[in-house]
């Protein structure tokens, strides 16, 4: 299994990067903590830690920028009921730090305003995972405001995260109306737009 792959960040988007190292271009799927983290396009080597989920039909990499929060991913994706696209979408609506103190505290109504969660999952997280939590600490990530930000790659992101378009478009426009002082930055938008769908 691969641990990480160090290479030229080619590519980025909310939910994905490309990564090239060795003349092969790496397709990764990432959260939006690991986006607000990444540097620009074309700056240099970037080394992203990886996990490989492989399925009958699909083999698909998930990338995160520190270990700490692939380490939540992997508790997270133990939990009977939660997938690694689950696993995501929870990493993109908090931050690990976030994560790690709601399940630490067995936090239910935190974890239940997460997209996809309900009160039996938010559950099921805290009783599966909450003594492994327990045991590490999760270090407040500094968000790197991005200055690219744009709703339609706001939209594309959901709809990549698996919602709807006139969804996507609704809670994207509740958003910029809320914030009319000025651009958010594009993981923001998007986890503000989460808390709408």
């Amino acid at each position: 299994m691969m641990d990480y792959i160090s290479g030229k960040l080619i590519r980025k988007q909310p939910t994905h990067l490309v990564l090239e190292t060795g003349g092969i271009g790496y397709y990764i799927n990432i959260s939006l903590n690991t986006f607000s983290q990444l540097p620009a396009e074309g700056t240099g080597n970037v080394k992203i830690m990886t996990y490989l989920s492989i399925k009958e039909d699909a083999h698909t990499l998930f990338g995160f920028f520190e270990e700490g929060e692939r380490t939540l991913f992997g508790h997270l994706i133990s939990v009977s009921g939660i997938g690694p696209g689950t696993g995501r979408m929870i990493l993109s609506s908090m931050n690990p730090a976030e994560i790690g103190q709601a399940i630490a505290q067995g936090d239910i109504q935190a974890l239940q305003r997460i997209k996809g969660i309900g009160a039996k999952s938010a559950q099921r997280i805290i009783l599966e995972i909450q003594d492994k939590v327990k045991k590490e600490t999760y270090n407040l990530s500094n968000f790197n405001p991005v200055n690219n930000t744009v709703k339609d790659e706001a939209l594309q992101a959901l709809i990549t995260l698996g919602f709807v378009k006139n969804l996507g478009q609704k809670a994207l426009e509740r958003v910029l109306e809320e914030n009319p002082e000025g651009s958010l930055p594009l993981d923001k938008l998007i986890k503000l737009a989460l808390k709408h769908l």
